[in-house]
């Protein structure tokens, strides 16, 4: 396909109208913006089966920039949206094969780290606490954004003592004292 015939077809299945098509086709900074409209619309969709195509759709942007980072925001939209670790990860073998993110030209080791720092934060969000070999392995984006969501006390412990930045500790041990009940 081309990238009018790609953009053109993103745009009518996230049923957004109002964008030049032209000037998105010239400007990697409007395909961008498009983007970010459309991965919302189709992250919210109750079917995950267009998805392969969309991500496909957004690989062959002939700027790996832009399609690095509309593929970031489409992985952070549907981890948002989903509970179950496994079940994410078969989302993401199944919509992002490596070889095909290796053959797009994009910054695919990036991705992947996306994709198991996401596969951490669900393995956390039902109360488990990790040892920090494990909290080692994710990135510091993923720390500071757990220290500063997470309600889990014994996850905000660790955080606070073992988050690998100074800001990333101290983050987590505000959270932490918010969430502490309050004693007379």
């Amino acid at each position: 396909m081309t990238l009018r015939a790609d953009l053109a077809a993103l745009l009518a299945q996230a049923g957004i109208i109002d964008v030049d098509l032209d000037a998105a086709v010239a400007d990697e900074h409007v395909r961008s913006a498009v983007y970010q409209r459309v991965i919302p619309v189709i992250a919210a969709s109750v079917s995950r089966g267009d998805d392969r195509e969309v991500a496909a759709a957004i690989l062959r942007d002939p700027e790996s920039l832009t399609a690095k980072t509309a593929v970031v925001a489409l992985v952070d939209e549907i981890a948002e949206k989903t509970a179950d670790p496994a079940a994410f990860r078969r989302w993401a073998d199944e919509v992002l094969p490596e070889e095909e993110l290796r053959q797009a030209g994009v910054d695919h080791e990036f991705i992947r780290r996306r994709i198991r720092d996401w596969e951490f934060a669900l393995s956390v969000k039902d109360g488990r606490v990790p040892d920090p070999a494990e909290l080692a392995e994710v990135t510091d984006w993923m720390q500071r954004e757990l220290a500063a969501s997470s309600s889990s006390l014994p996850l905000l412990g660790l955080l606070a003592e073992s988050g690998r930045t100074r800001k990333i500790r101290n983050i987590a041990e505000s959270r932490a004292r918010s969430l502490r009940p309050r004693t007379s």
